[in-house]
């Protein structure tokens, strides 16, 4: 740390570790390593298996690419689930805000990330192919894009409309405008966003 000298090589490698998860500054790092130093050896044992676990053996469903400890999730896998709506998100972390609302029983497609020309990933970087290939089987009746009402989630809308325009079978929807402009789906409270799945409209495009 710059301005703090560490007694110790081996706790400055575990703060320079854990300062580089995301909102994880130097201080909080070790606030962070100087708590697992006062806990047992079990704690920080079972704290680094289940970190190495994490990495080696979680699976990325075949399906719709979000986490599972299984070829396919537990979501894709449920039979009781409404095969034929697929709700398009961005990442992992809003399948798991979606399924908090108890509003959605449809499956997902978590795409991995939204076009943004800035930080150089194009739509070739995304699961937009896999995409696709689910829609082209013919059991997806509506499509709904859960994606950011920003720049990029925008842009990401429109070109995943444009290459479901040959798929006019199938409904387009994006969620109602209850998601404030500007905002990631994490910033929005699970009453705004049951209430945005429920109340969703017809994709359109404003030019």
């Amino acid at each position: 740390m710059n301005d703090i000298q560490l007694p110790s090589k081996h706790l400055e490698l575990a703060v320079n570790e854990i300062s580089k998860l995301p909102g994880i500054g130097k201080k909080n790092a070790l606030r962070l390593a100087l708590y697992i130093l006062k806990q047992n050896e079990d704690f920080a044992k079972n704290l680094s298996e289940s970190i190495v676990r994490l990495k080696t053996e979680i699976h990325f469903c075949k399906k719709c690419h979000t986490i599972s400890d299984n070829d396919l999730c537990d979501i894709c896998s449920n039979p009781m689930r409404d095969n034929s709506t697929v709700c398009v998100v961005e990442n992992i972390k809003d399948v798991l805000l979606v399924e908090r609302t108890n509003q959605y029983k449809g499956l997902y497609h978590v795409l991995g990330g939204v076009i943004s020309p800035i930080e150089g990933i194009s739509p070739m970087d995304l699961n937009i192919t896999s995409l696709m290939e689910r829609i082209a089987t013919g059991e997806i009746k509506e499509v709904i894009f859960a994606l950011p009402v920003t720049t990029e989630g925008d842009t990401t809308s429109f070109y995943l409309f444009k290459k479901l325009q040959n798929y006019p079978s199938v409904k387009i929807s994006m969620l109602a405008r209850g998601v404030s402009v500007g905002d990631e789906l994490e910033y929005t409270d699970e009453a705004t966003l049951a209430r945005s799945l429920k109340d969703r409209v017809v994709y359109s495009v404003t030019l």
